[in-house]
């Protein structure tokens, strides 16, 4: 029997935490704030955390950030959300990026299906993008067995796609909810990927270890993407290229990573020689380069990594995309918009 938002709001009440975290973001900061601030379901703490901003933090915080902790650089998306997840007093982790605005029913919709599956351990929320409302931003992630990942249904027609729940891959921590005990266990996000792919490789972890990932379509946000760091910069490439190859390699079951490897070093040797003909060969190749001069740290993480999964190659496998056209069509509706951030 499906509960009424006050006998959920009773079951749940100050178990969840809210973490922010802002690069100089305070403008986006500010609307997402307010987003919060007329939530229906309003009993959760907000944990705050500015990453080093060189413009300061000049806004008035809600009654309810119980912690705002201020860092003296910008120590990535991977550290400060590590902090502020052991900071935080709720059950539940509710990731949420400062450039993403959540409708008054999003953190509800969330907390109802954390109540109505309790099989799942994360949550996806349904991303619109800010700009084109009438397009998805992402409906959960998806991870191709060469070593890609990208949002489900990106640039797809936000009113015909992404409608209905169900089991994927893993979130995009823009707008994410986790069980706190199982992001800690999991050792929270990989400290040395800073920004980029941290999620995907969360996802992947989590999921070795028999967590499951449950999209909720009614739990939206309107997404701007990439605010801080930028389209297609050479911080974005370099990042996320180099942050897919350690995730490939340290999450890939035995089984599957000799398998599936040539197509990995054919895909990372695809995208070196496509950036270098788009002028990014500087960042393509320090990033490979960068990849692989941790490989030694990568294999002794991949040592532990593997030693806490629960979930059998075949399981994890289903999970995952296997065509060889699938990461070109994925690529071809994103550059529809002009859009290449993961």
């Amino acid at each position: 029997m499906q509960k009424t938002p006050e006998e959920l709001h009773a079951s749940l009440s100050r178990a969840i935490s809210v973490i922010l975290v802002s690069w100089n973001s305070e403008l986006h900061l500010t609307g997402c704030l307010q987003a919060l601030a007329v939530q229906k379901f309003q009993d959760f703490e907000i944990v705050m955390l500015d990453n080093g901003s060189t413009n300061g933090l000049n806004i008035d915080l809600p009654k309810n950030c119980a912690i705002l902790e201020k860092l003296d650089a910008n120590l990535g998306f991977a550290v400060a959300n590590n902090i502020g997840a052991r900071l935080a007093r709720g059950e539940w982790l509710v990731l949420l990026n400062a450039d993403a605005y959540p409708e008054p029913d999003w953190l509800e919709n969330l907390l109802r299906a954390a109540e109505q599956n309790p099989e799942y351990n994360f949550f996806s929320s349904r991303q619109i993008q800010y700009h084109n409302p009438h397009l998805l931003d992402g409906a959960g992630d998806e991870y191709h067995v060469s070593g890609l990942a990208w949002r489900r249904f990106y640039n797809y027609t936000a009113d015909q796609y992404g409608l209905a729940p169900q089991e994927v891959f893993g979130a995009c921590a823009a707008a994410a909810m986790y069980r706190r005990e199982d992001f800690l266990k999991a050792g929270g996000f990989d400290e040395d990927y800073f920004s980029y792919f941290e999620d995907v490789d969360l996802s992947f972890r989590l999921r070795l270890a028999g967590g499951r990932c449950l999209y909720v379509p009614d739990a939206v946000v309107r997404h701007v993407g990439s605010a801080s760091a930028g389209k297609l910069s050479d911080f974005v490439i370099y990042h996320g290229h180099r942050n897919l190859v350690w995730t490939f390699i340290k999450n890939m079951p035995g089984p599957l990573v000799w398998i599936y490897l040539p197509l990995h070093l054919l895909m990372n040797l695809f995208f070196m020689i496509s950036f270098t003909f788009r002028g990014k060969g500087s960042a393509i190749l320090r990033a490979k380069r960068d990849a692989l001069l941790k490989i030694a740290d990568v294999l002794r993480k991949r040592k532990s990594t593997q030693s806490l999964r629960t979930t059998s190659a075949r399981s994890l496998h289903q999970w995952m995309k296997t065509g060889l056209l699938d990461p070109y069509w994925a690529s071809r509706q994103r550059k529809r918009e002009g859009r290449h951030d993961r």
